[in-house]
């Protein structure tokens, strides 16, 4: 198969979808893959060293996409990449297609074949291909949501961990999953006093049994969430509903009761956000302020530590682009039920439940597209 990596476009995106340690293994197996000029730059990846690991050097995007017949890819295809695809063209990337109308019906109109990273499965109904970022955002919200509380950017003022005689800042992590997790790991190891909310008692009794009194646990209803956010001098949103958008957990009307300066970390946004007043930032101008309380969403988090996070992301979605390439996607998919829950589009259909429900499309299942 002749596989293909163009150069990440989205604003401060320096990731890339394949690394020469992974083209290097696609082309061991017989496959040959092409990769845009300057691609791996933002992690410090020449063309050489491309080229050394037996990849094909391609001079723009047009020509990775006129000529592969796989695209591998970090965020999701932007309007002028979206336009260059076309039918029977497999797309493996992330797509966060829910919040994101615009994006769907394009994939929907090209006829290509989308795999999503972020619903790709695993055995016990983990997300594996989304869990490496979800680690570095998890950890990079902390860091975000510390340097916002400084005074020069609109915050509290607030060191997380405090010094001898002053208190230490006031945290709160809604959602315990992976993300949650990582952040209050974070938080805690900064000094912070941390408070974890999450609806799941068995993840609330793993929080407990891990932090045991290094972070307060509660359970996530309207008087515990209120009480726990006016409180709060950080808060970071991290909850996930797979495929579909975040549920909006903090209204306009709950800023008011905020401490002036607080910081919301929305970890959330690619999926809509999980904030009634979150919209997407950049690292360019990554917060915003609102009733007094400062807003950082970053849709790319983990893209600015672009080295890290690519050779994380490819520990994980590598396995996949190889059997992809080794055996199409239609008989990689069904030899694989975690894999083909990554199918979001195929020729024309939305093949994701979520995402038809969400967007008002006709769902085709997963089964009858893979039948046809």
């Amino acid at each position: 198969m002749i596989v293909g990596t163009p150069r990440e476009i989205k604003n401060h995106e320096y990731r890339v979808g394949l690394t020469p340690e992974s083209v290097r293994e696609l082309v061991s197996q017989g496959n040959e893959v092409w990769i845009e000029t300057g691609a791996g730059l933002g992690i410090g990846a020449t063309d050489e060293e491309f080229e050394s690991a037996g990849g094909i050097i391609k001079p723009d995007a047009k020509s990775i996409f006129d000529g592969c017949e796989m695209i591998v890819k970090v965020k999701e295809p932007q309007a002028v990449e979206r336009a260059m695809l076309r039918e029977g063209q497999i797309l493996y990337t992330y797509l966060h297609l829910a919040p994101d109308p615009d994006q769907t019906r394009e994939l929907v109109d090209s006829g290509a074949t989308a795999i999503a990273y972020e619903t790709v499965t695993g055995p016990g109904g983990i997300l594996p291909l989304l869990k490496p970022m979800s680690q570095v955002a998890g950890r990079m919200s902390i860091q975000a949501g510390a340097t916002a509380l400084q005074k020069e950017h609109q915050g509290r003022g607030v060191l997380i961990g405090g010094v001898p005689g002053v208190m230490p800042a006031n945290v709160v992590v809604i959602g315990g999953g992976v993300v949650g997790f990582n952040a209050a790991q974070m938080a805690v190891g900064l000094g912070g006093r941390v408070s974890i909310l999450d609806r799941n008692p068995e993840v609330l009794e793993e929080l407990g049994t891990h932090f045991e009194n290094r972070a307060a646990t509660r359970f996530s209803n309207k008087a515990n969430l209120e009480e726990a956010v006016f409180e709060a001098d950080l808060v970071i949103g991290a909850v996930l509903i797979p495929g579909a958008s975040a549920p909006k957990l903090i209204s306009r009307e709950m800023l008011g009761m905020m401490k002036p300066g607080a910081v919301l970390v929305d970890v959330a946004i690619d999926q809509g956000g999980c904030f009634e007043t979150s919209k997407a930032t950049t690292h360019a101008d990554p917060t915003y302020v609102v009733d007094d309380i400062v807003h950082y969403c970053v849709a790319n988090m983990p893209g600015a530590v672009a080295r890290t996070s690519t050779y994380a992301l490819n520990n994980v979605t590598l396995p996949h682009a190889l059997r992809i390439a080794r055996m199409g996607w239609k008989a990689a998919l069904l030899d694989n039920p975690h894999l083909a829950d990554g199918l979001n589009v195929h020729a024309g259909r939305v093949t994701y439940g979520a995402v038809a429900e969400e967007l008002g499309y006709d769902h085709l299942p997963i089964a009858e597209a893979l039948a046809s």
